[in-house]
């Protein structure tokens, strides 16, 4: 269900302008690419108004991310 949710919310911010197609990914690749950037443990995945939101953990520390409209990956203070 939260996959749907995380889908649909992309593609809709992408029909909408506000996202690239690129970026309606699933949340399959959306955690991969969070991956990738060096996070672990990927959590509570949902869309804001930020972009999409996690949890996740980095070099052993909790953090909260937001992937933006253009792909980025940065964490939250």
């Amino acid at each position: 269900m939260q996959k749907q949710i995380i889908a649909s919310a992309a593609l809709l911010l992408a029909s909408a302008g506000g996202l690239s197609p690129a970026l309606a990914l699933t949340q399959e690749e959306l955690v991969a690419r969070i991956q990738a950037a060096g996070y672990a443990q990927v959590s509570d995945v949902k869309s804001t108004a930020e972009g999409i939101s996690a949890k996740a953990i980095k070099d052993g520390k909790p953090v909260r991310l937001v992937v933006d409209s253009s792909g980025q990956v940065k964490e939250q203070k």
